[in-house]
């Protein structure tokens, strides 16, 4: 019955779809208010080692009760006072009546309500990074495989010079690569808000400490290392900085563009059957279509990297219209694009990483496309061979420019295949090179260095 109740209320489908499970409880109501518990218990064990009247039965008792948090009275006690770091505490104090004079002693919302939130950043950033470098791990296969493997280059979307299906590959690799980066440095680029105050002067902790300023140092060290960061902002407001927000959520939209790119480039070689994701075998491409394989795990990629694309508005806007120390009207919109930002990453991730290990290559249709536009890529090395056999570059030149334009009308006008090659060999100006024309067409000779700069680039990209 309580799941048939569930279904009357909209549930985020970045939860109830698509998040894993370690992602979404890095942002569970669960995880958020056992850490403020465990914050309060980190100041009352450094405010206690450096001298104030706290006992070790106090702390016993919260660490006791660190865990068993009742969520039923927490909303009650919200809904009576309108705030929910004190109803925490009075709930709380409930169940550790011996520690309730010295649960949150100096701190202001902001020490649970901000540290809370770097701690999930940081949790969230050791999440992404092994999924991004298992992505980069089976594309660095997948390119290494590939290597050798010509394909047609596109520009404009329009038939171009030839790779090779690794090189293509190397290129996703490399924004990958300049991803981990990102996230790294934004990862260990966090510090802790620590213990501060209500406006970042730390004047409470200092009357605390009877105005002894080496201890007040001291205990934002303490709760700093606690919390295990190495080192806590000099200074802050009430809050943290909101261009952090922005630093984060920036190296998240920077990867949502290069998922969205990969996938995008995907769709388009799945389109022209060179390569498609994984497809199972009782998979359903159309309800009214059944012989489509649409390409759907690479168009969700998409979707959800337009989303984290965007999100990164938020604390851009949130920031910019923070008045002097604090203004409240940042809660309620970090509330929502701070987990979304980081659980949208980890879907597209886990997505991506499932099309990565199941690409399909179709050698023989990038084969028959090659073909079909070798031909006219061809032309500049035809007219090479005629110079080195004694002929004349512009007339050469003009010989294939009729020919080719010829071509080119039975490809656009009649719908037929190429002929060029054909009518190359059927003119006699041709004939001193007829013997060169399997070596000149060879797609091999067309690729360049591609394969080496896939192999050059391997060691770099296992090494993530």
């Amino acid at each position: 019955m309580a799941g048939a109740e569930e279904m009357k209320k909209y549930r985020s489908p970045l939860v109830s779809r698509y998040a894993s499970k370690e992602m979404s409880y890095n942002f569970s109501d669960k995880k958020k208010f056992t850490t403020w518990r465990k914050l309060w218990i980190f100041l009352a064990k450094a405010e206690k080692a450096l001298g104030l009247p706290i006992t070790d039965a106090q702390i016993a008792e919260m660490e006791s009760h660190a865990e068993d948090i009742d969520f039923a009275m927490a909303a009650e006690e919200e809904r009576k006072l309108r705030h929910d770091v004190m109803a925490h505490v009075h709930t709380f104090a409930h169940c550790c009546p011996t520690a309730a004079p010295i649960i949150h002693l100096g701190a202001t919302s902001c020490y649970v309500g901000d540290n809370t939130d770097l701690i999930a950043l940081r949790d969230g950033f050791n999440i992404l990074l092994p999924k991004l470098a298992r992505v980069i791990d089976r594309l660095a296969n997948f390119a290494e495989e590939y290597a050798d493997l010509p394909t047609l280059g596109f520009t404009h979307f329009q038939p171009a010079q030839l790779t090779t299906v690794g090189k293509r590959a190397c290129l996703w690799l490399q924004d990958l690569v300049m991803d981990v980066r990102n996230l790294e440095r934004a990862r260990d680029d966090l510090r802790f808000r620590g213990v501060k105050g209500t406006t970042g002067t730390q004047a409470s902790f200092l009357q605390l400490f009877q105005g002894d300023h080496d201890k007040v140092v001291e205990l934002d060290k303490m709760v700093t290392e606690m919390a295990g960061f190495k080192k806590a902002y000099l200074v802050t407001g009430q809050t943290y900085s909101r261009k952090v927000d922005i630093d984060c959520l920036s190296r998240l939209a920077s990867l949502g563009a290069s998922v969205h790119k990969i996938c995008t480039d995907i769709r388009l070689l799945a389109n022209l059957k060179e390569i498609e994701e994984p497809f199972e075998k009782e998979q359903i491409g159309s309800s009214a279509m059944p012989y489509k394989r649409n390409p759907m795990r690479a168009e969700r990629c998409c979707s959800l990297a337009r989303h984290l694309i965007a999100l990164v508005a938020d604390p851009l806007q949130t920031a910019s219209v923070q008045w002097l120390e604090r203004t409240l009207d940042d809660s309620a919109n970090r509330r929502i694009s701070l987990p979304e930002s980081f659980l949208t990453a980890d879907i597209i991730l886990s997505t991506l990483q499932n099309i990565t290990e199941g690409l399909v290559v179709y050698p023989k249709v990038i084969e028959r496309h090659i073909r079909h536009e070798l031909p006219f890529m061809a032309t500049e090395n035809i007219i090479m061979a005629i110079v080195k056999a004694g002929g004349n570059r512009q007339e050469c030149h003009e010989k294939i420019r009729v020919l080719s334009q010829e071509a080119a009308a039975v490809v656009k006008q009649e719908g037929g295949d190429n002929d060029l090659l054909a009518r190359i060999q059927r003119d006699p100006y041709f004939a001193p090179i007829l013997g060169q024309l399997d070596a000149l067409l060879d797609p091999k000779t067309f690729i360049g260095r591609a394969p080496q700069q896939v192999q050059h680039e391997q060691p770099y990209f296992c090494s993530v």
